[in-house]
């Protein structure tokens, strides 16, 4: 489970920087932190797409539909919010 976090965490570091700034916003809307709080689920969850017990391709969904997620969670931010979480996110 660690291993699996670590790997994402490298992947991801720049997007998942910038969506915890937005997310720690005043304005941050309560749609972006139910939606944060889903990938987090989907993340530490034994419920899979592809179960991971598959070599190479078990952690394959997680590295293809997280960083999604949070793109997708992070092209809907209002512009204010995009623009102050990306700053502080650099």
């Amino acid at each position: 489970m660690f291993k699996r976090l670590t790997l994402l965490w490298s992947v991801l570091r720049g997007d998942a920087r910038t969506l915890w700034f937005a997310l720690r916003h005043p304005g941050a809307p309560g749609w972006l932190k139910l939606g944060t709080a889903l990938i987090v689920l989907y993340v530490i969850s034994p419920i899979d797409l592809i179960p991971d017990f598959i070599p190479g391709i078990g952690l394959l969904d997680d590295m293809v539909l997280v960083p999604l997620a949070i793109r997708f969670l992070l092209n809907r931010l209002p512009p204010h919010i995009a623009q102050a979480a990306a700053a502080r996110g650099r």
